[in-house]
């Protein structure tokens, strides 16, 4: 029997689509249902890597632990993570293609529709329901004949759809109303109701909002869910403004670690763990601080989806000059991938895998070197840290080789790779250990690893120790977002759009 279906769209892009997915994901999970993720289309740089070495967005991911079960390519087939303003790498059922501009996409197209349909499919008739995640807005107009993501998929899967609305925004009710005029009939016969997110004060002054919005369109509101500060959910897409675009001032009583904002950053979920830890405080860079501010604990360069031209980005912002000033005040820095290549002596591509740049100087703080290959790495791992034996668990994401130019000192023994035991080794540190470079995404999510690194911190400001944190876990983001489904939704309406327990 064909799993039930629904489906969450939103009046744009950031309204909290994929958090109300989940929310629903663990909610209908925690009825006893089997329950799956989807998402035909997602464009973002934060990925995850399946058992089976595929690449999807980090948000289906997070949905799949709030079903409880294991991510897989069907749950998000096509990903697109942008590269260039104008170019994204697409990625089909896991396995990347190749480099596309937005026109060549859209010729391209066509042939993606069959394995949206075969994956939806393949979920549909493993699970008892399915919650179906839209992408930006399904009214833009000029992206109509390119829909493969919104409308197109209700359609496919005769999917009742649910319309997200962002309150803090401002606008929200002509937003909604404006988003369900501009859908064809057909469209428009699909959404069964709308939910208002983001709202802050008495839920009570909104009546009479509510009451008009639902004799305008006919359709019902099913919920209006408060605004959470932090539900520890992992963000979809790059990293929200309000970590990088307000001034902040350092708290001298807490570890300072910077990650320095690259323009094409991935993975940056990567950093979650450590902004949950409660004596520390991150700071994302885009411009070299003023010489006159506190010098961090840690540096950290992240992953990128275009390491060349980040690396060329870091240059001419001034952002080198200051990694070479933390190094040089003996800073601890450490590279995750991209991160990783820039910290080494050179990177080559012959190929044009990455860059019409065929070769670029490195920052010169690692005796290795970098040379980017078609073939592109996505696995998972397990490693031991050699100086301290923890374990990590984590994920490769990346198009280079990385070799050693002299003796090689790596940072971690890999014991395990796609599920198989392997004896190789993953990373580099420099001579006197202050750099550190690693090819593996989530090292921060290893407790005893991040708490070594953080005490190591304290140790050199004089600070005694303090004991791990397992604050990685998902429990509590999951049980707010049920209690956000319990307590804001009308459930016996929802259940009856979807045709159960009814």
């Amino acid at each position: 029997m064909a799993a039930k279906k629904i489906m969450i769209q939103g009046t744009g892009s950031y309204v909290g689509k994929s958090v109300i997915a989940a929310a629903l994901c663990r909610y209908f999970r925690e009825q006893g249902y089997r329950v799956a993720p989807f998402k035909a289309q997602n464009m973002s740089n934060n990925s995850f890597v399946t058992a089976g070495g595929g690449e999807i967005g980090r948000s289906q991911a997070f949905q799949a632990e709030a079903c409880d079960i294991e991510p897989t390519v069907e749950m998000n087939p096509i990903l697109l993570k942008p590269s260039t303003d104008s170019g994204a790498q697409v990625v089909v059922l896991g396995k990347a293609v190749r480099l596309m501009n937005a026109r060549e996409y859209h010729e391209h197209q066509p042939r993606l529709i069959s394995i949206i349909r075969d994956s939806l499919a393949t979920l549909s008739a493993q699970h008892d329901i399915v919650v179906i995640e839209g992408a930006g807005s399904p009214a833009e107009i000029n992206l109509r004949p390119f829909d493969i993501v919104n409308m197109r998929v209700a359609q496919m899967a005769s999917a009742p759809v649910l319309i997200v609305g962002d309150i803090s925004l401002g606008g929200v009710f002509a937003s909604l109303v404006g988003t369900l005029e501009l859908l064809q009939d057909d469209e428009r016969e699909l959404v069964k109701g709308f939910l208002i997110n983001k709202f802050r004060g008495d839920v009570s002054l909104l009546q009479d909002g509510l009451t008009f919005l639902t004799a305008k369109t006919g359709k019902k509101v099913l919920g209006v869910l408060p605004f959470v500060p932090d539900l520890g959910v992992p963000e979809e897409d790059s990293i929200a403004d309000s970590k990088w675009s307000r001034p902040r001032l350092s708290d001298d009583n807490k570890l300072l670690i910077q990650v320095l904002l690259l323009p094409h950053i991935s993975n940056s979920t990567d950093f979650e763990p450590l902004e949950r830890e409660s004596d520390v405080e991150l700071h994302y860079l885009r411009h070299p601080p003023r010489p006159d501010e506190r010098s961090p604990g840690l540096l950290v360069l992240p992953g990128s989806k275009s390491t060349i031209a980040d690396l060329a980005f870091l240059r001419s912002s001034g952002l080198a000059d200051y990694i070479v000033r933390c190094h040089d005040a003996a800073v601890p820095i450490l590279g995750i991938c991209g991160g990783y290549q820039m910290l080494g002596e050179k990177l080559f591509d012959p190929l044009g895998v990455e860059s019409r740049t065929t070769s670029m100087e490195g920052l010169g703080l690692l005796d290795v070197q970098t040379t980017f290959e078609p073939e592109k790495t996505t696995q998972q791992e397990r490693a031991i840290s050699l100086d301290h034996e923890e374990a990590v668990v984590g994920y490769e994401i990346h198009m280079g080789r990385t070799t050693p130019l002299g003796p090689w000192r790596p940072l971690f023994r890999v014991i395990e790779r796609l599920g198989k035991p392997v004896r190789e080794f993953d990373g580099s540190r420099s001579e006197n250990g202050s750099v550190l470079g690693t090819y593996l995404h989530g090292v921060f999510d290893a407790s005893r690893f991040r708490r070594r690194l953080l005490n190591e911190m304290r140790g050199r400001r004089g600070w005694p120790p303090l004991p791990p944190n397992n604050c990685t876990e998902t429990s509590k983001p999951l049980a707010s977002l049920v209690n956000l489904v319990r307590q804001h939704v009308d459930l016996p309406e929802l259940l009856g759009i979807l045709g159960i327990g009814t």
